[in-house]
């Protein structure tokens, strides 16, 4: 199945994030991603990991790595993910009580009533889901379906603000950015005069 056109559908719902393609394992679409600031490390010797946030779009080919979704591949689905599961960031974003991703479920759930509903999932690597199993629909209609399915969902993730307020998460604070970029001790002098 193809998946190139699911790039040039999201592109409009999620401006600004960099995108990835996925045609191996069991996932086949696309990846939207933003790479969150990295904290500086108190041991110079620790490995940085890679802090990343956003959604994917495509197809679930088979259960593998995302039993915990109970899915009946083949599935269309988009997701809003926070690499690395249990870091820092997605404790404060996914896992937390009150957290961005919980408040925006509930939000999205609240709102919509049919199927395919939101799933949200604390611990998994796909945080908030949605998907729907493709198995029974015609081969012939599974582009047109998933795309509507596609449409639908991201809609409803820029509705609900995830899309500009993970892209914001991903953003250097201003405080962090002043600290990083201060002035030579003669400049600062200067200008307190």
């Amino acid at each position: 199945m193809s998946t190139a056109w699911i790039r040039e559908l999201a592109r409009p719902y999620l401006r600004g994030y960099r995108t990835r393609a996925q045609s191996a394992g069991p996932l086949r679409g696309f990846w939207f991603c933003c790479t969150a600031p990295a904290k500086p490390r108190a041991r110079k010797s620790a490995v940085p990991t890679k802090t990343e946030a956003g959604f994917f779009a495509g197809f679930l080919m088979e259960e593998a790595e995302h039993t915990y979704l109970r899915a009946q591949p083949p599935e269309a689905l988009v997701f809003a993910f926070v690499q690395p599961v249990g870091g820092a960031l997605h404790r404060r974003l996914v896992a937390d009580e009150g957290s961005l991703l919980r408040r925006t479920f509930n939000y999205i759930r609240w709102l919509t009533h049919r199927p395919p509903r939101f799933e949200f999932y604390a611990d998994g690597p796909a945080a908030l889901v949605r998907h729907i199993s493709m198995r029974d629909w015609p081969p012939a209609k599974r582009e047109h379906l998933s795309r509507n399915c596609f449409i639908e969902t991201l809609a409803w993730l820029v509705r609900s603000g995830l899309v500009r307020k993970l892209q914001e998460e991903c953003k250097p604070s201003r405080r962090a950015s002043a600290r990083r970029f201060r002035p030579a001790k003669a400049v600062r002098e200067a200008r307190s005069q």
